[in-house]
């Protein structure tokens, strides 16, 4: 479980530095992408050296799609708002994965899922009347991306580190095309936010969650990632200024209340 919660914090810490970055204007959405892919597959490139097994072209795209789209949603959507809209996507996906699967849910779980879904829907219905439909259905996508990341990673045999690191070598080759998208040159500060996430939060981060994943229950696995847009709306308040509303607390209690309920033995 604390490899799990080090996991969340890298991942409410990409939305809440991508957003920085992104909402700044330094950088533009396709040059982050490329150099958070770029980043990440250099920290881990030690870990293929002595990798034997085969490469999951699937992980390596599940994962630049994911990237590539959490961009460019980032560049409109809030840091809570965004993060809200990703795990609520990659819980149905985890879910209905895993279903099909044939892995089972205990009645425990399904009430656990359910009330922090509940959390979820109580944070999401001011953010639909806004009215941001495309930055939405990117972050949507994003979220099915990670969900099959997810669910790839769990089932591949070689360990969590080498199947991380060859993700990341085939999204960063995927994502070279994206310097047809860029714009002008990036600062140093957006740059740089861009190798932190790809390095840190997503290369190191991702390595935990791919060696934890597998050892949590279905369940377990949907409904911890809940607590992402909680931490990451909390990150916004505290660095960007972002503000921290009466329905994100309602839906944090209920996230969390869930949460425990699925975590109880």
């Amino acid at each position: 479980m604390l490899l799990a919660g080090i996991a969340i914090l890298a991942f409410a810490g990409n939305s809440v530095i991508a957003r920085y970055a992104l909402a700044a204007g330094g950088i533009d959405a396709a040059t982050f992408s490329l150099v958070r892919l770029g980043a990440g597959a250099i920290v881990l490139a030690p870990l293929l050296l002595r990798a034997t097994g085969r490469w999951s072209l699937s992980g390596g795209i599940s994962l630049f799609v994911y990237v590539a789209m959490f961009s460019f949603a980032y560049v409109d959507l809030p840091t809570a708002t965004g993060a809200l809209i990703l795990f609520t996507v990659v819980q149905a996906t985890v879910v209905l994965a895993g279903m099909l699967r044939g892995e089972p849910m205990r009645l425990l779980g399904w009430a656990g899922l359910l009330l922090s879904l509940g959390g979820l829907a109580v944070l999401l219905v001011p953010q639909v009347e806004s009215g941001r439909v495309l930055p939405t259905v990117f972050m949507a996508i994003s979220g099915m991306a990670w969900g099959a990341y997810t669910m790839i990673g769990r089932a591949v045999a070689v360990g969590a580190g080498v199947h991380t690191a060859r993700s990341f070598a085939i999204g960063a080759v995927l994502a070279l095309p994206l310097l047809a998208f860029a714009g002008s040159m990036p600062s140093a500060t957006g740059t740089l936010l861009a190798v932190l996430s790809g390095a840190l939060t997503s290369g190191l981060g991702y390595v935990v969650w791919n060696r934890v994943s597998p050892s949590l229950g279905l369940a377990t696995l949907a409904t911890v990632q809940l607590a992402t847009p909680l931490v990451a709306a909390m990150g916004g308040a505290a660095l960007l200024g972002e503000l921290v509303t009466r329905e994100l607390l309602v839906a944090g209690a209920l996230i969390l209340s869930g949460i425990a309920m699925t975590l109880k033995r």
